[in-house]
């Protein structure tokens, strides 16, 4: 269980903030319920005390409730990484807060909003991937093109150092806090990028991970960083310039016009990767090796699937942070949360899929909504 902290004047700038925020998330209740029954399912929540107002809350290690958190991200809102998005407010902050409160068996998506914050591009957002025209490498492309695979991996060797240096968000910090104090069931992310395990927590990785390596012959598989040494072993010179650019700004001549993707990615000129880039190739078959993702066109493993999905049909709440879920594998699951009477609520800066059927959607920043989400008062404590 995660410890608990006396709320103090150096926690809360005034008491009467506090109490004002308490006081409208009791009367914003009627409201939110009667959005969560309006045409669906009514959902009876067991097994919680009455909500109460207590002197305690769920402190998230790290994050301050205000302050320190605003200079990382306005250094990333000038790299135009995170999509602009106004304060959550009030209401936003007691919507979700009550939401959490009234879940005993609450499933958690996340997706790509939740790492832009970390300085990781997405894909569909108003400044992402999508924007710029870039597409990124399919399934098929992968398969057939010996130029498409040299092409994927020296751009990956290059921004893997940047993708590992990547911290967690304040709100990876919240969510491992939420799941540390027993608010949490099960959670599922459609991010490969492991940041959710450094921040503390255990998601199911719906795509996989860029932090393995798996060959498509024998399905022999290893962690990246040898194959990041492998890479280098084969390719001194190239390797050698790729790690002399440290200090020079991405984007600029003497960095070969390099620029930021989503998934570790770096956009690099062809004439750099075309003709002396060298794969690695499987140690146990000589085989082709793959980062052990569900790439795009391809499909996610059917065990993986049917537990997310088993996951989604038995939770009595259903919250999606930070994704589009655009994809089938992501909608699929909303979807069934949603007709097997589970309340269910999205975060999200942009629309998303599935905007026409649930009741809840907040435009918000993740890690500016979540930490304040978590010190707005006492979360209540499924009973066991």
């Amino acid at each position: 269980m995660l410890p608990f902290t006396p709320i103090t004047s150096a926690s809360i700038s005034s008491g009467k903030v506090l109490g004002s925020l308490l006081s409208d998330i009791f009367l914003q209740s009627a409201k939110y319920q009667q959005s969560l029954s309006r045409g669906r399912k009514r959902i009876s929540f067991q097994g919680f005390m009455k909500f109460v107002q207590t002197s305690c809350q769920i402190s998230v290690p790290g994050v301050p409730v205000s302050g320190q958190a605003e200079k990382p991200l306005k250094f990333l809102r000038d790299k135009k990484v995170v999509p602009e998005a106004d304060p959550p407010s009030i209401e936003d902050v007691s919507c979700l807060y009550q939401f959490l409160c009234q879940s005993s068996k609450l499933v958690v998506l996340t997706g790509a909003g939740m790492s832009t914050e970390c300085g990781i591009p997405d894909y569909r957002s108003p400044n992402g991937a999508y924007s710029s025209g870039f597409k990124p490498i399919t399934h098929q492309e992968f398969l057939r093109s010996s130029q498409a695979r040299k092409r994927y991996w020296a751009r990956s060797y290059a921004g893997w150092r940047q993708l590992t240096a990547s911290q967690p968000s304040p709100a990876h910090i919240a969510l491992a806090s939420l799941e540390k104090a027993g608010r949490k069931r099960f959670m599922i992310t459609q991010n490969v990028d492991r940041l959710h395990h450094r921040a503390g927590s255990n998601p199911l990785e719906l795509h996989g991970t860029v932090y393995s390596v798996i060959c498509l012959d024998c399905g022999f598989s290893f962690c990246r960083n040898l194959f990041q040494d492998e890479v280098k072993a084969l390719n001194p010179k190239w390797a050698a310039a790729i790690e002399n650019l440290d200090h020079v700004n991405l984007g600029s001549d003497k960095s070969f016009g390099m620029k930021q993707r989503p998934d570790g990615d770096i956009e690099i000129e062809e004439k750099f990767w075309k003709e002396d880039f060298h794969i690695p190739t499987c140690q146990n078959c000589n085989g082709m090796l793959k980062p052990d993702v569900v790439f795009f066109g391809d499909n996610v493993p059917k065990e993986r699937a049917d537990k997310a999905l088993e996951a989604a049909k038995e939770c009595d709440s259903f919250l999606v942070l930070g994704s589009s879920v655009m994809t089938m594998s992501a909608y699929r699951l909303v979807r069934a949360a949603y007709e097997s009477g589970a309340a269910t609520a999205i975060v999200n800066i942009g629309p998303t899929r599935a905007d026409d059927f649930v009741p809840l959607k907040i435009s918000a920043r993740l890690g500016e909504i979540l930490p304040r989400v978590l010190n707005a008062g006492s979360l209540c404590i499924p009973s066991l």
